[in-house]
Formats: C-alpha cells, sequence, structure tokens
C-alpha cells in the first residue's frame, strides 16, 4: 500500500469538482461541460477523477458512465451511499471505466447517527461493514469514508476504520466535511489512526477538507505529516459552502517546500492556470483577483519596492514562476492583421486544441475582437475560446443584439436568439439598455427565474478592454450562474444569461434525492 508505513512520499491527487464542486450552490454542469473538465483533469495528471453521484439524477448516472469511457489513465469514481440500491447503479455507471473505484461512506459522528440517520452505533457499524463488502464483491477499488469524521469519537472512528478495511476497503477517506477541525488537531487525529487501527497498514489515508474556517488547505498538509498519502480536492477549491481543499494551492505547496514537507504529486503543474479558467468559464464562478496561485494579481507587483526588487532577482518576491503554473509569458503579439495559422499557433502556445470547426468559430470570434480592438491579449483570446467552444450544443443560442439607449430614452433592445434550432425574435424596452435586454429575453425564453447577481468586470487593461459579466438566476430554490465575454458589454451580458439560462435547464433536470458531501 502506499503509505506511512512504507515511506512512500508520492501523494494521491483525488478531484472531485466534477461531484462536490458542482454542488457548489449556482455550480451546474452539462454532460458536454463535465467532459471537458474531466479530459483537462486526466491531461494534467490528476490520479483519481469523482465523476458524479449516479444514484442522484439521470444526468449523474449519465455524466459518469460517459467520463468512465473517456478517461483512459486516471480513476474514475463515483460515490454511494452506503445502501446496495447506491451501490449498484454506481457500478452500473463505472463499469465502463478502464480504473473504477466505488466511493462509499456513511455518518459515524454522534450528532449525525442521532439526528441524521437516526440510528443506534451499532447499526452504523454493520452498515459500514455491508455496504463496504458488497461495494468490494463488484469492484476491486474501494473507497469508504466516515461523514462527519472529524466529529465522530476516537473509539468508534477507530472500529468503523479497521472493520471497513477488513471489509475490503483499500482507501479510506477521513473528512472533515463540516470544515471544524485545524491543523494540530487533525494531525493527531490521522497519527492517532495509524497508532491504533492494527490493520491500517493495508490502506491508503485520505483526506476530505472543507473550507469552512479557511483552514482545507493548511489541514490537508497536516494530515500528509501525519501519513496521509491522498487529499481531496477541487479546481479553484469550488464546493459546498465555503468549498474544499483548493487543488492548485494544495499541489503548489508541495512542489515549492520539498524541504519542509518531503513529498511529491503527479500533477503537471503548467496545466493549472488552464484547468482553472476553463472550470470558472463553464460554472460561472469568477476566480477572486487575490486568489494564490490562480488569481490575476497572484504573480503582480505593484509595490514600488517589489517592482525594484523583481527587475533585480524575481526570487525577491516570487517563490514560483509564473511559467510553473501555465501563465507563459506571450511570444506572439496578436492583431487585426494576425492569420489563421498564427492564431493556431497563440492557440497551441496557450494550450488549447480545436477541432476543425471549434477552431473556424473561434477564429471568426477573434477576427471580430481584432477589429475593435488594437491589441488582443491573452486573456481575451483565452475568454472568447472559452465562452464559444464549451457552449456550442447549448439548447438556447445568443445570434444577434440591437440596443437604443442614452438618457433621453426610451431603452430599447432588439434580440435575436435560436432556441432547439429555430430563429427567434423579440424587441423589449425597459428601464436602461440591461433591464430592455433582459426583457427582450424573457418574452423569447418566458421564465420565473429572478435575478440574483448581475457583474461586469474587464478581462484586460485599457478603455476597449472585453467585459466578462456574471449572472446569477435563481428558480424554485435552483441556483445558477452563467458568464460571458464580449468587448461589447451588452452583448457579454445577453450571452451571460443565455448561458444561465442554459444552465437553468440542466439544473431542472437534477432530483438528488439527497444532498450528500463526504
Amino acid at each position: 500500500m502506499t503509505n506511512k508505513a512504507t515511506g512512500d512520499t508520492r501523494v494521491i491527487i483525488f478531484d472531485t469538482t466534477l461531484r462536490d464542486g458542482e454542488q457548489s450552490p449556482g455550480c451546474s454542469m452539462n454532460l458536454e461541460e463535465k467532459l471537458f473538465v474531466a479530459g483537462g483533469l486526466e491531461e494534467m495528471g490528476v490520479d483519481v477523477i469523482e465523476a458524479g453521484f449516479p444514484i442522484a439524477s439521470k444526468g449523474d448516472f449519465e455524466a459518469v458512465t460517459e467520463v468512465s469511457k473517456l478517461v483512459k489513465t486516471s480513476q474514475v469514481a463515483g460515490l454511494a451511499r452506503a445502501t446496495q440500491k447506491d451501490i449498484d447503479r454506481a457500478w452500473e455507471a463505472l463499469r465502463h471505466a478502464a480504473r473504477p473505484r466505488i466511493h462509499t461512506f456513511l455518518s459515524t459522528s454522534p450528532l449525525h447517527m442521532k439526528f441524521k440517520l437516526q440510528m443506534e452505533p451499532d447499526a452504523v457499524h454493520q452498515a459500514v461493514i455491508d455496504s463496504v463488502t458488497h461495494a468490494r464483491n463488484l469492484c476491486e477499488d474501494v473507497e469508504w469514508s466516515p461523514e462527519d469524521g472529524t466529529r465522530t469519537e476516537h473509539d468508534f472512528l477507530c472500529r468503523t476504520v479497521e472493520s471497513a478495511i477488513q471489509a475490503g476497503a483499500r482507501t479510506i477517506n477521513i473528512a472533515d466535511t463540516v470544515g471544524y477541525t485545524v491543523p494540530q488537531e487533525f494531525q493527531a487525529l490521522i497519527e492517532m489512526l495509524f497508532n491504533r487501527v492494527p490493520n491500517i497498514d493495508q490502506a491508503v489515508i485520505s483526506v476530505h477538507c472543507h473550507n469552512d474556517l479557511g483552514l482545507a488547505v493548511a489541514n490537508s498538509l497536516a494530515a500528509v505529516g501525519a501519513g496521509a498519502r491522498q487529499i481531496e480536492c477541487t479546481i479553484n477549491g469550488i464546493g459546498e459552502r465555503a468549498g474544499n481543499c483548493a487543488l492548485e494551492e494544495v499541489v503548489m505547496a508541495l512542489r515549492t517546500r520539498p524541504d519542509a514537507m518531503p513529498f511529491h504529486t503527479g500533477i503537471d503543474t503548467t496545466k493549472i492556470t488552464k484547468a482553472s479558467r476553463l472550470v470558472s468559464t463553464i460554472t460561472g464562478f469568477p476566480v477572486q483577483p487575490n486568489k494564490a496561485i490562480v488569481g490575476a494579481n497572484a504573480f503582480a507587483h505593484e509595490s514600488g519596492i517589489h517592482q525594484d526588487g523583481m527587475l533585480k532577482n524575481a526570487q525577491t518576491y516570487e517563490i514560483m514562476t509564473p511559467e510553473s503554473v501555465g501563465l507563459n509569458r506571450s511570444t506572439l503579439v496578436m492583431g487585426k492583421h494576425s492569420g489563421r495559422h498564427a492564431f493556431k499557433e497563440k492557440l497551441k502556445e496557450l494550450g488549447i486544441d480545436l477541432n476543425d470547426n471549434q477552431l473556424h468559430d473561434a477564429f471568426a470570434r477573434f477576427k471580430d475582437l481584432a477589429d475593435h480592438k488594437k491589441d488582443v491579449f491573452d486573456e481575451d483570446i483565452l475568454a472568447l475560446v472559452e465562452d464559444s467552444v464549451v457552449r456550442h450544443n447549448d439548447r438556447i443560442r445568443f445570434v444577434s443584439l440591437g440596443v437604443v439607449c442614452g438618457s433621453k430614452g426610451p431603452q430599447r433592445a432588439e434580440l435575436d436568439l435560436e432556441v432547439d434550432g429555430e430563429a427567434r425574435h423579440a424587441t423589449a424596452e425597459g428601464n436602461g439598455p440591461v433591464d430592455a435586454l433582459f426583457a427582450a429575453i424573457r418574452e423569447i425564453c418566458p421564465h420565473e427565474a429572478s435575478l440574483q447577481l448581475y457583474q461586469v468586470h474587464a478581462v484586460t487593461g485599457g478603455t476597449d478592454a472585453q467585459a466578462e459579466v456574471t449572472i446569477r438566476l435563481e428558480e424554485d430554490g435552483k441556483t445558477v450562474n452563467g458568464q460571458g465575454a464580449d468587448y461589447d458589454t451588452l452583448v457579454a451580458s445577453a450571452r451571460a444569461y443565455v448561458n444561465a439560462l442554459n444552465k437553468l435547464l440542466v439544473k431542472r433536470a437534477k432530483t438528488a434525492p439527497e444532498r450528500m458531501t463526504a
């Protein structure tokens, strides 16, 4: 086994962006988007991709099935509660995978057992044995998680972990489900398990930390120091409530400080920025500028003292290089005279591979942008490519927009959309151009969703910068985020609203029996 007992310093990266990450309020991905993300995770070298919760909905089952067929080198995991029905459904979706893993879980804390499960500890213990045994009879690779593990009594935690391993679990994932623990406490908990569970050398110890106190990365690293050899995490740290341990942060911490933490992963860190941008675009969750590793300011230096030091030696204020996370400095300046070949080379430089149809569409948008913007930056190209390529199969598509606005009014929007392949037109007035635009969208696509957020920011600097708009819609308790980019802020707004509506269609199809997070 790959654990403390062997002295192995390799840390397994288990990514749950497609499962726990998608449970973020407002986050919803369709099948094609999930396949894009899965492909990016495999390319980056993620060891285990948790593709979803198969019994939650038909969409989740389909996603796990198709990811299982797509992925060849990474392991693919599906989540299942400790019931035969859940586990059978997970295996049905995972059986196509080259390297499948069933991940099953059950609450073990006194609070959860009493109020959530309404089960006595002995019954919970037996359910752990029965569920892991059933999963192991179907799949060679079984992971078991004690939900709310960090608030579980130590004697009972040791008892269930030992029994899960004896029943066939080869990974034991200690879940800090509510983000309650602190580093020194979590380290002591993992050390306690190694000291007290007699068969612990037969399993990999994993950790799944939530970020409610902002300690998910710190807790995960503390656990690795105590002997854990798998970290469960997500791109950009997305997930339930305050999110999960951020993959990019924990991986780069291990890479940057081998002197303090002599461990390593199999992640190609040069793919981190690309993965971060892809997930941000698909989910509609912008990355905050001061976010570690992948934020826009992560490698920016404004202070004069800092700038002076950087010019003399970059290591004075940079503990890692931009190139190490995929922020390669551009060697090819793009503009309106750039041709298809140069554009294709730029995409290659940015790590983007498009098929012929996608390249045609992306190049057309690039030429349109270049006609309105003197210098087209890498960020501009990434925004327009990600905005168009991952959404070309949406049911609702933006076609064109004309707006009359100004201080005298009335403000009016003329909008053309394509809905399920059918051209539709609407003209509407409103209290300002944005209100008129959204009224036109509602006329074409009637819905009861309310607008919760409308946010605009510039992709780059300058008055000719592209606008990137984020829209949040809420309908019957379901929240979705949409993003759109364009040199025209109102067109970007239309694209974002349409993107949110498409996600709402996906969200309507999701009818999870119960929100469960190990």
